[in-house]
């Protein structure tokens, strides 16, 4: 079983929460919003436009729900909650960066892009939680090895005061 690193809570609780609920809701939409947010996909990802608008909206549904549950389920290791989280944020910018009228030419975001841009923030949490706790387990390795050349230090220190001792025991009896 996996231990939850504590820091990382806060931010999967709160983006798992937001696309469970997210993905939940897109579970019964309607042919409307699945016809809606089919072509807003399809016009930015062309590899979607053969499918159904309203297989479309399931998958999307089952996506969103499958990468809330991972943030969400404390036994997932965070490098792979982050990993999803990471993949599926990359695709919303993906819609942002590539949707006329989403952002002006310096990437800010008209009021229609600020829903989408807002996902640059999940796509940070996501790399945060890939990144993991690597600081601690450098530190940790430097600390382990620091431990090890300082026992060895005293082993030698040990060894040579055993050599002193036993030339000077040597010197007293001659």
């Amino acid at each position: 079983m996996t231990s939850v690193d504590l820091a990382q809570v806060p931010q999967r609780l709160a983006t798992g929460a937001f696309i469970l609920n997210s993905g939940l809701q897109k579970w019964s939409g309607d042919e409307e919003t699945a016809a809606g947010l089919h072509g807003f996909a399809s016009g930015t990802y062309p590899f979607l436009k053969d499918m159904d608008p309203p297989t479309f909206l399931k998958a999307l549904s089952v996506g969103e729900m499958a990468v809330g549950a991972t943030l969400l389920a404390p036994f997932v290791p965070g490098r792979l909650a982050g990993a999803a989280l990471t993949g599926f944020s990359a695709g919303m910018l993906g819609l942002y960066l590539r949707t006329p009228g989403m952002h002006d030419g310096n990437l800010r975001p008209t009021q229609q892009g600020t829903p989408i841009a807002k996902d640059i923030w999940m796509l940070g949490i996501g790399v945060a939680l890939v990144l993991g706790n690597g600081h601690r387990r450098a530190e940790k390795k430097a600390a382990k090895n620091a431990e090890k050349a300082v026992r060895k230090a005293e082993k030698r220190a040990a060894q040579a005061e055993a050599k002193v001792e036993k030339k000077a025991a040597r010197l007293a009896r001659d």
